[in-house]
C-alpha cells in the first residue's frame, strides 16, 4: 500500500464520475426498455396464437443463446448499414448511442422470462375475476394480472438488473467510456493499473452490494404479502 498512488484517482475522479454516470444511464435505459419490450414478449409468448408464440420464442431463444459482446459487436456496426439503406446516407450513430439500444433489446429476452413466470404465477381466479368485472383481456393484463406479476418478479428484476450494470463494462468493445473504460483509459495513460482496477473493483462491489441487500428486503416484503 506505500506504493500506493491516491493521487491518480483524485485527479481523475471527474472522468470516472464520467464513466459512472454514463454506465448508470444505460443501465436505467436497458432497465425499462429491457422491461417494456420484455413484458410484451411474455405476452406474446402466453398468447393462445400460434404465430406469436413462436416468433417471440425465436427471439428470446436466439439472444439468450449468443455471448453479449457479439451483440454488441454486431449492431455497432449492422445498425449504421442498416440506416443506410433507409436514409441513402451513411450515418455514424457512435458507440456510446449502440449500446443504448443494444442492451435493451439483449435484456429484454431475459426480463421477457422473468416477466412470464410472473404472470404464470397470478393465480388463474385472477383473470376470471377481471372478465367477472367486465374487463376485456387487454384491460385484465392491464389492471389485474401485470399489477400483481410485477409485484412478485420485483426482486429477480432487480436481480437481473445488477447483472446488467456489471455487463455495461463489455462497451469496452467498441471503444464507449463507461466506468471500466474511464479506469482502464486513465490507466493506459498513467500507467497504473493497481490504483484504477482497485477503484473500480470497490465501487462495483458497493453499489452491487447495496442493490443486492434491497433485493432481500423487496424478497421479504413479498412473501409478507403474500
Amino acid at each position: 500500500m506505500e506504493a500506493f498512488d491516491f493521487s491518480v484517482i483524485s485527479e481523475n475522479w471527474r472522468f470516472l464520475a464520467e464513466g459512472l454516470q454514463y454506465t448508470v444511464q444505460v443501465t436505467v435505459v436497458a432497465m425499462v426498455g429491457g422491461i417494456v419490450l420484455g413484458t410484451l414478449l411474455a405476452l406474446m409468448r402466453l398468447s393462445s396464437k400460434k404465430a406469436l408464440q413462436l416468433v417471440a420464442a425465436a427471439y428470446v431463444n436466439f439472444f439468450r443463446s449468443i455471448p453479449l459482446v457479439q451483440v454488441i459487436l454486431a449492431f455497432f456496426l449492422i445498425i449504421p448499414l442498416v440506416l443506410q439503406l433507409i436514409t441513402g446516407e451513411l450515418t455514424p450513430i457512435g458507440a456510446e448511442k449502440s449500446a443504448y439500444f443494444t442492451f435493451a433489446i439483449f435484456e429484454a429476452a431475459y426480463y421477457s422470462e422473468i416477466m412470464r413466470s410472473g404472470i404464470q404465477s397470478v393465480p388463474r381466479g385472477q383473470v376470471g375475476a377481471g372478465y367477472a368485472l367486465g374487463f376485456t383481456y387487454a384491460q385484465t393484463m392491464r389492471y389485474v394480472v401485470l399489477p400483481q406479476a410485477f409485484r412478485n418478479m420485483l426482486p429477480v428484476l432487480l436481480t437481473q438488473t445488477i447483472v446488467l450494470f456489471q455487463d455495461i463494462s463489455l462497451v469496452y468493445a467498441i471503444g464507449a467510456t463507461d466506468f471500466f473504460g474511464a479506469a482502464d483509459k486513465i490507466t493506459q495513460r498513467d500507467l497504473r493499473p493497481v490504483e484504477m482496477y482497485t477503484t473500480v473493483a470497490v465501487v462495483y462491489f458497493v453499489i452491487c452490494f447495496l442493490l443486492s441487500r434491497l433485493v432481500k428486503r423487496l424478497q421479504a416484503k413479498v412473501a409478507i404479502i403474500r
